[in-house]
């Protein structure tokens, strides 16, 4: 099962969503949760929905040029605050898009800039953040092409916004999709989740709070074209941003139909991730990362994928997860570290607003 695009019928009117409790934009449905899907199906595909847009991946598929295709994407960036330990908007803005280039299987040939800036910013941190994006556009390999600047009132736009476009080559045989999954397939991750949102918040929530915890902001484009040369058919992959892996896994089950069976036991959850998850109260496999990787592969091809990923640094503790099952039940099961079973969901709304 996957999602279909919803056709355009350009001579229906829609209606406004009625004055409700609903019927207003909330933070929540910036969250990549539940409400995000009803407000994606509810009101924008309905209005804009294609081909190209109806799947809903990372990056939508253009047209060929000769053995390849184009691949693009678009973010934008409200995190709050805008500068975090283990990195700022700017080094988030550049490895959000080329995430998810790279997993959608480009290879990133440029990244178009948009910057809201309110008056009053320092242009000392205006610099840095621009140095932030060139660094993080130097570890990718991949540069600004072009970009616009806008400046608002003075107190709006919690000082600087970012809006980054990518656009990425694709070999023309290469698809990762939901449909491509079967019973035994097996889930890995590159590394620990959780990090990025916890941090986050912790700078935000608890400034006084003095913990080793840093965002994962990574390009992961380098890791992922390893992956893919040791191991081409790979089939599935997501980058666990909003929603976290829980998302990415909820997505998976209920595109796929079948069950997503995740082992908690497996995974990796640093120490510090997992204590400021407890004083926040939050669950670590629902906050996001901006460094993590969820591919899936065939069981006879693990070993391989696990080793390509270790290779890298950012793929050192790349780990199996869980698996496919044989249920076609669209669920997404997690078999706990005391030896039970319960169901996962995707996020209601938003844990944590303005993470991204």
């Amino acid at each position: 099962m996957t999602r279909t695009a919803i056709p355009m019928d350009t001579n229906r009117r829609h209606p406004a969503p009625a004055d409700t409790p609903r019927g207003r934009v909330t933070l929540a449905h910036g969250g990549g949760g539940q409400l995000t899907d009803e407000l994606l199906d509810g009101l924008i595909l309905p209005r804009l929905g294609n081909d190209l847009m109806g799947g809903l991946l990372d990056s939508a598929m253009l047209a060929a040029t000769g053995t390849d295709r184009l691949a693009m994407t678009i973010d934008s960036y409200v995190v709050q605050p805008w500068r975090f330990p283990g990195g700022d908007i700017g080094r988030l803005a550049v490895c959000g898009t080329v995430n998810d280039l790279a997993v959608c299987g480009g290879d990133p040939v440029g990244i178009a800039l948009g910057l809201i800036l309110a008056e009053g910013f320092a242009m000392s941190d205006l610099a840095q953040v621009i140095d932030s994006i060139a660094a993080a556009g130097e570890e990718a390999g991949v540069s600004v092409v072009t970009g616009d600047t806008k400046v608002v009132g003075r107190a709006q736009a919690d000082g600087i916004y970012i809006t980054t476009a990518g656009v990425a080559r694709v070999p023309r045989n290469r698809t990762f999709h939901p449909n491509r999954v079967q019973p035994g397939d097996v889930l890995i991750v590159n590394g620990p989740v959780g990090e990025h949102g916890l941090a986050v918040m912790l700078a935000r929530e608890l400034p006084q709070v003095q913990s080793v915890l840093r965002s994962d902001a990574a390009p992961l484009n380098g890791l992922i074209q390893a992956l893919l040369k040791d191991v081409p058919d790979v089939l599935f992959m997501r980058d666990a941003t909003r929603s976290g892996l829980a998302g990415v896994a909820c997505d998976l089950a209920r595109d796929s139909g079948w069950r997503v069976t995740l082992d908690e036991a497996r995974i990796p959850v640093r120490p510090e991730a997992q204590h400021a998850a407890d004083m926040l109260g939050l669950d670590p496999l629902e906050v996001a990362n901006e460094g993590k990787v969820v591919a899936v592969v065939r069981p006879y091809e693990a070993d391989a994928a696990l080793d390509a990923m270790r290779r890298d640094p950012l793929g050192q503790e790349a780990r199996i997860i869980g698996h496919i099952g044989s249920e076609q039940d669209g669920l997404c099961e997690l078999h706990t570290l005391i030896g039970g079973r319960r169901i996962v969901q995707k996020p209601y709304g938003e844990q944590l607003p303005r993470i991204c």
